[in-house]
């Protein structure tokens, strides 16, 4: 597990309660990586914040933590099926 993986793994835990249903992805492509999250139902207002503000807070955290080699970070947060 990378160090951005981590850092998204913390915050995450931090506001869920059904922390061992959460599911984490990550997809490499050329020129970016996505993480993916993957959560319970009760558990995606909670992560997500209200308006998205805590959401919209990791993502800036990934990429101000992000290693400067070109490549785009992109955080989602869904809701495990």
């Amino acid at each position: 597990m990378d160090k951005i993986q981590e850092l998204i793994k913390y915050v995450v835990e931090q506001f869920a309660e059904k922390k061992s249903e959460i599911q984490y992805a990550v997809d490499e492509r050329e020129n970016e990586i996505e993480y993916t999250v993957y959560l319970a139902e009760s558990d995606m207002g909670k992560v997500i914040g209200k308006q998205g503000k805590i959401a919209k807070a990791l993502r800036t955290l990934v990429k101000a933590s992000a290693p400067r080699d070109g490549k785009k970070i992109l955080v989602e947060i869904k809701e495990k099926n």
